[in-house]
């Protein structure tokens, strides 16, 4: 049984519809339940590096390759 005490703190972030129509069409078929589980995911990843300032070019790349080959962007 989870502890209540223990669970994450959330804030709502506020995206333009179109954004979560493109999300909700991207993760269609994919296991992501909602668009944002696929938001968190995305952005838990380009923020593992704390400390860095910004992706370098072969990074961006890098999470490019990773999520088009799991089928979430063309």
């Amino acid at each position: 049984m989870s502890d209540p005490s223990r669970a994450a703190v959330t804030r709502e972030i506020r995206l333009p519809e179109e954004i979560v129509r493109a999300i909700e069409e991207r993760i269609r078929g994919t296991g992501f339940a909602s668009p944002d589980a696929f938001v968190e995911f995305v952005l838990a990843r380009l923020l593992e590096r704390p400390g860095e300032g910004s992706f370098s070019e072969e990074d961006e790349r890098a999470l490019r390759e990773r999520l088009r080959s799991l089928g979430y962007i063309d």
